[in-house]
């Protein structure tokens, strides 16, 4: 193994926003479980560990995906053991309150979450879009198909 194959590259998880229509849902409901943690940081919690959990940590993000397309990301902080109420061993990612925003991507629908590549990652807004509300998802998805961003 040469020094570049040593060093962990970065790479992202793909994850349905399910029961969101716009990424407002997203931050309200994060909101509003954030004192159910110790350290406030919001998580979710997923069945599987990633085991491209070095990239993952180097810099990675959350993508998620509202109606069919990724509109945001959030960064994935560290990932921690968390043992349900079942007894099951599930994967905790910790993630960073704030949200960005993304340029729309669509996104056919699939279960759990996926890897997505750095080179494939969407771009984030510009930081003077940061705030603006979501568009409509069936807009956004005919802009996205369009090429306007």
């Amino acid at each position: 193994m040469n020094e570049r194959d040593s060093v962990a590259r970065t790479v992202h998880l793909v994850k349905l926003c399910v029961g969101a229509e716009k990424v407002e849902d997203l931050t309200d409901w994060q909101a509003s479980r954030r004192r159910l943690w110790p350290d406030g940081l919001p998580r979710h919690i997923t069945r599987m560990w990633p085991r491209r959990e070095a990239e993952l940590l180097n810099e990675g993000s959350l993508y998620w995906v509202f109606k069919g397309l990724i509109l945001a990301r959030q960064r994935v902080l560290r990932l921690e053991k968390i043992l349900g109420e079942d007894g099951i061993s599930r994967c905790g990612l910790v993630l960073d309150p704030e949200v960005f925003r993304t340029e729309p991507v669509p996104r056919r629908p699939f279960q759990g979450w996926r890897y997505l590549v750095q080179d494939d990652a969407p771009r984030d807004l510009a930081a003077n879009r940061q705030n603006e509300d979501s568009l409509p998802p069936g807009l956004s998805a005919a802009l996205a198909e369009i090429g306007v961003r």
